[in-house]
């Protein structure tokens, strides 16, 4: 955020033996005590990757509860059946664009639940899908205008697609992240 010496937005991108966990974590706020908030969510991730998205959130949720909380969206990858199950708590918004729909098909998105991971947990909701060779998953903080997705350059590196996000859709009023991943069919994610 313009100001800020610190983001209160952090993301992960943790290979397991399964596959690999992706998350967005946006702590509640601005500066040091959003970031500190975030940085203790994403540690907690990074212990045991290879857990359910409700083992990990309500984990976060518990290591949380002295801090200003988060909002988050993990996303993790099953390299042996080629799903993604994913989980939402906030407004971190997450995306799968096929890689084969040549731009015809709107993106899945993930159900988000309102609550604060911290403070406020709502019952979660995991929903799995299949993923393919190609297919782009886009998770965003709510500093990105939501629009973007009629404008993904899904052709491009993962890295071009997150910078033409950040630049043409960045709200310049709160920290914004853009993780991007590319799943190539074999056992992690670009």
């Amino acid at each position: 955020m313009p100001g800020q010496t610190v983001s209160g937005d952090m993301h992960l991108v943790q290979p397991h033996e399964q596959g690999v966990l992706l998350a967005v974590v946006d702590g509640i706020g601005h500066g040091p005590e959003a970031g500190r908030a975030a940085a203790a969510a994403v540690a907690v991730l990074r212990q045991q990757p290879g857990d359910s998205v409700h083992t990990l959130t309500n984990r976060c949720h518990a290591a949380l509860t002295r801090t200003r909380g988060v909002v988050m969206t993990l996303a993790t990858l099953d390299a042996t059946d080629h799903t993604i199950t994913w989980c939402g708590v906030g407004n971190v918004e997450a995306r799968l664009f096929r890689g084969d729909s040549s731009g015809g098909a709107p993106p899945e998105s993930a159900l988000l639940r309102g609550g604060t991971v911290g403070s406020q947990l709502p019952v979660l909701y995991a929903s799995v899908i299949p993923v393919n060779p190609g297919d782009v998953l886009i998770l965003v903080s709510d500093g990105i205008w939501p629009d973007y997705e009629h404008d993904v350059p899904l052709k491009s590196p993962p890295q071009r697609i997150a910078d033409h996000i950040l630049q043409k859709y960045y709200k310049g009023i709160d920290d914004a992240l853009v993780l991007v991943a590319r799943f190539d069919g074999r056992t992690h994610a670009n």
